[in-house]
């Protein structure tokens, strides 16, 4: 089972069926005069993206890419000419809504593999330059490649798989060596987030290492910066540095002296600290280990002192735990399980007992099934939930939301991994057993199992195991408490959010948005009582103690609105320049986005800790639209500068405010260059 699923697959139908009457569409197309080939277009366009949908729906159209052209598909448009065809602007298209600019990008950029491959000579590009411009459209939508999807491509549905099977496609044929050096440098970025589910990372890896392995493909001078993260899957260690495979490297193992056994512990460690992946090798050595060399547990999973401590309190829950979840399926919870011990949770008084209740937890039926259907059968479907347990706890920022509208549901998990463990292992448990989570709502149960739906239609299995399991539950009861503040003046988040993620969220609620209009209302009092909150200039420098949901307005490249988005706010803090950041979680499968204007979010560079984004203040309430704060701490509005206040308000009317201004308000004029 592929280990990138990033939606569901559309229905499987009759891909021949499609072709002929795609065939009898282009013979039309092609027959029909001038003025009359634009009434043809749209059941070709909707025929096309139907067999786009399908397995071997790419193949079917680069065959036919001649004569979608000679017919006419791409007369009058953008895409008539691809001598002149932008590949940065291919972003735009494979993200947009609309289902015929994206099917005609598609058609183009198959009409040019088919040229690049020399199976269609092309009057205005030659074979050269088109492998040489889908090289750049593979480059500039590693994303895509990668299967990392935001807000765009869920704003898209279906027409996401589309997207990402058009750039894999492409990718496969016209050879991953092209770009393997943006691959890689792009793999860091990623591994620098510190994300739960790596898989799609693995999978990249391991198609460098393909591509180095064989002596067919000239790398030339490529690829040299793939070693470690070569290794760190395939050899971090002497002893298993040429892959020799597990039931070798058991064997080796059963040979070792003390010091080699040593050198592998640290091997390992440094590996996994390194870049955040886990060898195979590194769960059968630290399973080999636990019978009698134990003392080296400490070195193989790089513990400081304080990890060290909270492993030898917990000893025996902590082999437990080794014995019952971590195999080389699996190895990726040793990293989870270091970084909970590093965290020191453990003594906290009811998470021992609640990991104890985990590893002798009898799993539902629908919980079996999800996992096996996501994971597979090897090793047991426990194994998997206790090793997204262990990554959570470990890695609470490392939580992805996948391709599925459930910000909110993804926000919580990663909120209670964060602050309240014992919370979030309860959740786990009830979700995984009972089939279900009651959680209240002003005094009111709300059953994920009595609720009429969730804000996602169906939940994708392109999770880490424990949102999996959970995500669906806590989807569906976000939803009824929605449902539940129908006919409230306000927006529902008011009432929800604080209900929804705990006690800790703050009760007041600040929006800039009137839900009625859609227009902004109060805008500068909204930012200068963000000040009041969170900056610590303003608020008697009082960092932040409870992790705080909030609500962005969430644009493109191009400061184009797409759509609202559910964080965390984590601490506001002085960066390494001395410019004051907003540190936030964004659930988001890659926090590190350009939202237009100049506004360029950091994953790492900026003082950032593993998980964190940010942003300077003044940009990030720029693209601010809801936040909670404590009404007993909220104090007077600040008394921001002008200035800074403006250019705060310019860069909401230049980026997501540009159409919300209401009709009696004078917008700012953008400042001048001279």
């Amino acid at each position: 089972m592929s280990d990138h699923q990033p939606a569901s697959p559309a229905p499987t139908v009759n891909i021949d069926r499609l072709v002929q009457k795609l065939d009898e569409s282009i013979v039309a197309l092609e027959d029909s005069r001038p003025f009359a080939k634009a009434g043809k277009l749209p059941k070709l366009f909707d025929l096309a993206r139907r067999i786009l949908l399908q397995p071997g729906g790419c193949e079917a159209i680069e065959a036919r890419a001649r004569a979608l052209e000679e017919a006419g598909v791409f007369v009058g448009t953008d895409w008539a000419d691809p001598s002149i065809l932008l590949p940065s602007l291919t972003i735009y298209s494979l993200q947009s809504p609309n289902a015929d600019t994206l099917v005609i990008e598609a058609l183009s950029e198959l009409r040019l593999l088919a040229v690049a491959r020399g199976e269609y000579q092309h009057s205005s590009v030659s074979a050269e330059q088109a492998h040489h411009y889908l090289t750049q459209v593979l480059a500039i939508n590693l994303g895509l490649l990668f299967g990392m999807t935001g807000e765009a491509e869920r704003e898209q549905g279906k027409l996401a798989i589309i997207a990402q099977e058009l750039v894999q496609y492409v990718a496969r044929h016209i050879g991953y060596e092209h770009v393997i050096d943006s691959l890689i440098e792009e793999i860091w970025r990623i591994l620098e987030q510190r994300p739960i589910r790596v898989s799609d990372v693995r999978r990249m890896i391991t198609q460098i290492a393909i591509c180095r392995a064989d002596p067919t493909v000239d790398l030339g001078t490529a690829g040299r910066g793939a070693d470690r993260l070569i290794s760190s899957l395939y050899g971090p260690t002497r002893a298993c540095g040429e892959d020799p495979g597990i039931a070798i490297y058991q064997q080796r193992l059963d040979s070792m002296d003390g010091a080699a056994l040593q050198n592998e512990a640290t091997g390992f460690a440094r590996s996994m600290h390194d870049t955040g992946l886990v060898s195979p090798y590194h769960a059968v050595f630290v399973r080999h280990i636990l019978e009698g060399k134990d003392s080296l547990l400490s070195d193989a999973l790089g513990l400081s002192s304080t990890g060290r401590d909270c492993l030898l309190c917990y000893r025996e829950l902590v082999h437990t735990l080794i014995q019952e979840s971590l195999f080389p399926e699996t190895a990726q919870g040793l990293y989870g399980l270091a970084l909970l011990l590093e965290r020191g949770i453990l003594y906290q008084p009811p998470v021992a007992p609640a990991l104890w209740r985990q590893v002798r937890l009898t799993l539902c039926p629908r919980a079996i099934e999800r996992l096996q259907f996501a994971y597979g059968y090897q090793p047991n479907p426990s194994a998997w939930l206790i090793q997204g347990v262990l990554n959570m706890l470990g890695q609470p920022l490392g939580v992805g939301q996948g391709n599925n509208p459930t910000c909110q549901s993804a926000r919580a998990l990663s909120m209670w991994a964060y602050n309240d463990p014992d919370y979030l292992l309860q959740m786990v448990t009830w979700a995984a057993r009972d089939d279900e989570i009651v959680m209240h709502f002003e005094g009111q149960p709300v059953s994920s199992a009595q609720s009429l739906g969730g804000v996602a239609s169906e939940v994708t299995l392109d999770l880490d195991p424990v949102s999996l399991i959970v995500v669906p539950h806590l989807d569906r009861i976000y939803a009824e408490m929605g449902r539940l503040c129908i006919g409230r003046e306000g927006d529902p988040h008011k009432w929800v959010n604080p209900e929804f993620h705990g006690w800790s969220a703050g009760r007041g609620f600040a929006i800039n948005v009137d839900v009625a209009t859609g227009k902004l209302t109060d805008l500068e009092g909204f930012i200068r009582y963000f000040y009041a909150s969170y900056h610590p200039y303003y608020n008697g420098n009082q960092p932040l103690i409870h992790p705080q949901p909030a609500g962005i307005a969430v644009t493109d490249s191009a400061a184009r609105f797409i759509g609202w988005h559910a964080i965390t706010i984590l601490r506001v803090a002085l960066d390494p320049d001395s410019e004051m950041r907003v540190y936030f979680f964004n659930p988001n499968n890659d926090s590190g986005q350009n939202w237009g204007d100049g506004v360029q979010v950091s994953t790492s560079g900026f003082g950032e800790r593993f998980g964190e984004s940010s942003l300077p203040f003044e940009q990030f309430t720029s693209r601010l639209y809801i936040y909670h704060y404590d009404p007993l701490e909220r104090g007077e509005p600040a008394e921001v500068n002008d200035d800074e206040l403006g250019r705060v308000i310019d860069g909401v009317y230049r980026s997501w405010g540009v159409d919300r201004v209401p009709a009696d308000t004078l917008q700012a004029e953008p400042p001048r260059t001279d």
